[in-house]
């Protein structure tokens, strides 16, 4: 919502209207009850049209890089998978270490290591919620569906399926679809992570210090 705002171009090539009519749109719904502020399982921020080969840790690097790009504000970060680079404002697991859920469980912790992965990874069950919740709504972005139209054509429907998917998740969120999607994700084995060998000072003194205190407040 907020580069909607922040950009006419984007707004108007999104959504057909400019910046000001989409504010008042949103008053107006706001008002009537119908769009409500909500983030469970929604997305902050779409890049579509990378083709299925490029690397997660290339597709990242642009998304920072490119014209009103992604901008994580300061003092907080995201959570990424091992694929992705390490920096201060995004926390990866640790490497070589006990990650998946299946893997291990509280009670067989032993360090601030495994904690720290094991409630990174109890966090990405989130990110994969929204994944799946929006593929299960429409299938035409699902990646194990047969391709109905062009590319581009579908690099453009992906960003629209997604404010939908936000929308929805305000005002009807479909607890059937969520419990059919977790029940789904309970049942994989886990994730096949490619692991980036990149790792940023900061990165590693933020993640190093949260986990830590983790183990701190988790051996009281």
């Amino acid at each position: 919502m907020k580069d909607l705002r922040d950009h006419e171009a984007t707004c108007r090539a999104t959504l057909r209207m400019g910046i000001d009519a989409f504010d008042i749109f949103c008053q107006k719904l706001r008002l009537t009850g119908v769009l409500k502020d909500y983030n469970r399982a929604t997305f902050t921020y779409v890049l579509a049209g990378w083709e299925g080969t490029a690397s997660d840790s290339r597709i990242i690097k642009n998304a920072f890089a490119r014209p009103h790009g992604l901008v994580i504000p300061e003092g907080k970060y995201y959570l990424g998978d091992g694929g992705l680079m390490l920096r201060g404002s995004l926390l990866t697991p640790y490497r070589h270490v006990r990650y998946h859920l299946k893997e291990s469980s509280l009670d067989g912790t032993k360090n601030a290591k495994e904690l720290f992965n094991h409630r990174h990874a109890s966090l990405r069950k989130s990110i994969d919620r929204a994944f799946g919740v929006v593929t299960k709504r429409f299938p035409i972005i699902s990646t194990g569906s047969e391709p109905q139209y062009s590319f581009d054509t579908t690099t453009d429907i992906i960003l629209p399926c997604c404010i939908i998917h936000n929308f929805l998740m305000g005002v009807d969120p479909d607890e059937a679809l969520i419990a059919e999607v977790d029940k789904e994700l309970a049942a994989q084995s886990g994730h096949n992570d490619t692991q980036c060998e990149e790792e940023s000072r900061a990165g590693i003194e933020l993640r190093d210090n949260i986990a830590e205190q983790m183990w701190l407040d988790y051996e009281k």
